[in-house]
């Protein structure tokens, strides 16, 4: 059986205020190509569908053409799950209806499995979609008061599945695995490590495919595999390589795996330097409508500096200024050393304004303020 294994599409999702909305459905129809061209059995959604448990209309849209082209247009069944980002309830809505469509939707967990069973010339293989659930949420729909944290709570769900020694099986889970590789895009699912759930737990399974960490991993062993999102959604992730994962189970359910990369419409990389070399640079980057993030090393005052990058770089989205708060004094213990600072910053911005340095008489004049102002400091 050939399986398709994706997850963590945020759809819908802003990035400083930027939407995302065409970059996703670029890449999410490289998806459905791949589905087409590699001729899988089934595709699966590790969760985080959305990007919030109410997404916008226009994120729906795009979702409901999506899972059409998979599912109508493709003819292959479409296993999605939940993630902590999604609204289980909603998600979940028709999924008995839809599962006749085999479009197979795991929302709200259930005490009881939910499986999904598909055929291939071997014979059957069954699917074990774990929506992500919270350990309150376990401790309720299995009434056990001894769940506190994650990994006793997927402890909980895994001792619900039947053991099958001879049927190959596919675990669908979302979940920080122990061990994994995290990055600035993923919402914490709590704090002090009890968010960590033991990838032993999934050691039964001849695959998992695993949904949260947007960087494309293994944990534990070679089959269980986070797939990794299919866009870079955070800076921290600007040297990932995005992708999806294409799964071919045997006779036996030994599991080979490899990876196909997806292009982005535009790449998220982060730029550094002086002012004046990145805007020389900028005339020979093919990729100048890259989003990015720039790191100014200039130690000056510079008038409008997101203004002047935009102009080269239209969506420049943050900028630092590491070098213009390491060249600030860090400790003063003298007025005068102070005022020589800010003195020197004043001048820096006045030449940047009105491109003229300060006169003599003007630099006294506002020595003399400097003064002033930080004698009222001390009173």
């Amino acid at each position: 059986m050939r399986i398709l294994h994706t997850s963590d599409w945020h759809i819908g999702r802003q990035f400083h205020n930027v939407s995302l909305l065409e970059d996703q459905r670029v890449v999410l129809e490289q998806i459905v190509k791949a589905a087409q061209e590699e001729k899988v059995d089934v595709v699966i959604v590790a969760g985080d569908i959305y990007d919030r448990a109410i997404p916008p209309a226009d994120a729906v849209t795009l979702v409901d053409h999506v899972f059409n082209r998979i599912i109508n247009d493709l003819g292959i069944p479409l296993i999605v799950i939940a993630g902590n980002h999604d609204g289980p309830q909603r998600l979940g809505f028709a999924s008995r209806q839809l599962a006749k469509a085999q479009l197979h939707i795991a929302g709200p967990l259930t005490a009881e499995p939910q499986t999904v069973v598909l055929e291939d010339k071997h014979g059957e293989v069954v699917f074990y979609p774990i929506p992500y659930a919270d350990p309150a949420t376990v401790r309720d729909v299995f009434n056990d008061a001894e769940i506190r944290t994650h990994n006793q709570a997927m402890t909980k769900i895994i001792e619900a599945i039947p053991k099958h020694k001879k049927q190959r099986s596919v675990a669908i889970g979302h979940c920080f695995l122990a061990g994994g590789l995290d990055c600035d895009s993923e919402r914490p699912l709590s704090v002090g490590g009890v968010d960590q759930v033991s990838p032993k737990h999934f050691s039964g399974f001849n695959y998992t495919a695993m949904g949260h960490l947007h960087r494309q991993q293994k944990q534990g062993a070679e089959t269980i595999r986070y797939s990794g999102s299919p866009l870079k959604y955070s800076f921290s992730e600007a040297l990932h390589k995005k992708s999806i994962t294409i799964v071919d189970m045997d006779a036996e359910g030994e599991c080979e795996i490899k990876h196909l990369a997806l292009k982005a419409r535009r790449d998220m990389r982060t730029i550094s330097g002086a002012m004046d070399d990145i805007i020389r640079d900028s005339k020979d980057d093919l990729n100048s409508d890259d989003y990015l993030m720039i790191s100014l090393d200039d130690t000056h005052a510079i008038l409008d500096p997101m203004g002047k990058l935009r102009a080269v770089y239209p969506n420049v989205l943050h900028l630092e200024r590491p070098g213009l708060m390491s060249a600030k004094p860090q400790q003063l213990a003298h007025r005068d050393l102070m005022k020589k600072g800010e003195l020197s910053m004043f001048k820096d911005f006045y030449k940047q304004t009105i491109d003229e340095e300060v006169t003599d008489e003007q630099e006294k004049i506002l020595s003399e303020l400097l003064d002033n102002i930080h004698a009222d400091r001390e009173v």
